[in-house]
């Protein structure tokens, strides 16, 4: 007679705390944020939306780089992404900047938005 060990099926609430674990490793990642002056919204897609508050020194860190805004005027932004300017426009294609593709979502009297994204080089 041979004694085989049986592993009981997961239950459901086994199942959920797999899942409640997975997803705090998840926000353990993102939450290598940080910010002054702005607000970060990062997925596991390594895309990372950044909201500047326009009037103030706003910068962010994300991704392992960093992010500020220079300056607005109109439709058109400069900041500076993983130490490099880049000047953006509201709809124009996105900007490759130091291994990251940058592009300006808007730009209001109070914010300006821009998407960083990994290139997929990177």
């Amino acid at each position: 007679m041979t004694n085989r060990s049986v592993i009981p099926p997961l239950t459901p609430s086994r199942r959920a705390a797999g899942l409640l674990a997975g997803l705090a490793l998840g926000v353990a990642v993102l939450a290598g944020c940080s910010s002054d002056g702005a607000d970060t919204d990062c997925g596991l897609d390594q895309t990372c939306t950044v909201t500047f508050d326009r009037g103030v020194d706003a910068s962010a860190k994300f991704l392992g780089v960093e992010a500020k805004l220079v300056g607005a005027q109109g439709d058109q932004v400069t900041v500076e992404v993983a130490g490099e300017q880049v000047s953006l426009t509201t709809g124009q294609q996105a900007t490759e900047v130091g291994g990251f593709a940058v592009t300006l979502d808007s730009v209001t009297d109070q914010q300006v938005k821009i998407r960083v994204a990994k290139s997929s080089g990177s």
